[in-house]
């Protein structure tokens, strides 16, 4: 699988922590050259791939934001000169509400970043990838983007959507040599795990509890699947949404 990667270039969105952190850190260990995007500036990610001998680059970018996408591809193609693997991970959990309680300014941000987010990447990553005739674009759904779950109506909403255009761009892009696929991860231990519970035990163990694992999910489980959809042992997966989930949606 190393070959698939060797002096390749991937962009990961949401790269400073989480399991975006660890996917960057994935495809660095595989012999790729790694983008880090985030809307804080971050350079820990940058720091730990350079520490392992890679090479990367941290581009500070807000992903609802049409010119920082733009600016992100045009600062990818200007330091590595191609773009290979997108990993659109980049999202928000929004504030918890009833429906009918979802404020507009919730709904507008988590759509925004969550949906819109990943449309506009694939917007400017696309024609990239359309000049060599070869790319693959994963992007980060949820089991949330399988099933419901009260409470979340915007962050639901957006990830159904994030199925939905993944499915749709795949198809579009299926005989011109670009794979678009997206991930479903369950309940992962990460920095926005840690805000929903709180760190409290009590917390944590009633998410664990919907786990049939028993246990958190961890970033870099996410992360191997993310690669493999990205090597070539995945070139006749094309358009799915894959649950990384430890069992949740089967139940």
């Amino acid at each position: 699988m190393e070959n698939s990667f060797k002096n390749k270039v991937a962009l990961v969105t949401g790269g400073s922590s989480g399991i975006g952190r660890a996917t960057a850190l994935a495809f660095a260990r595989k012999g790729a050259k790694v983008v880090i995007a985030d809307w804080v500036e971050n350079l820990e990610t940058m720091d730990m791939i350079e520490n392992l001998g890679g090479d990367a680059i941290f581009v500070k970018c807000d992903v609802s934001k049409s010119t920082d996408v733009k600016a992100l591809i045009e600062k990818t193609i200007a330091t590595f000169g191609r773009l290979d693997f997108a990993y659109n991970n980049a999202g928000i959990e929004g504030t918890s509400a009833p429906t009918q309680d979802c404020s507009d300014e919730n709904w507008d941000k988590t759509i925004g970043i969550n949906l819109k987010g990943i449309w506009l990447c694939m917007k400017y990553e696309i024609p990239i990838m359309l000049k060599k005739g070869k790319g693959v674009i994963v992007n980060c759904s949820s089991v949330a983007g399988l099933i419901g779950f009260q409470g979340l109506p915007a962050y639901v909403a957006s990830k159904h959507g994030v199925i939905g255009l993944t499915k749709t761009a795949a198809l579009e892009c299926a005989k011109l040599g670009i794979r678009i696929n997206a991930v479903c991860p369950g309940v992962i231990k990460t920095p926005m795990m840690d805000r929903l519970t709180g760190n409290k035990k009590e917390a944590e163990d009633q998410f664990t509890g919907l786990e049939p694992v028993g246990r958190f999910g961890k970033p870099e489980e996410i992360a191997n699947a993310v690669i493999w959809l990205c090597s070539d042992e995945a070139s006749f997966v094309t358009g799915i949404a894959i649950p990384v989930d430890g069992g949740f949606v089967a139940q």
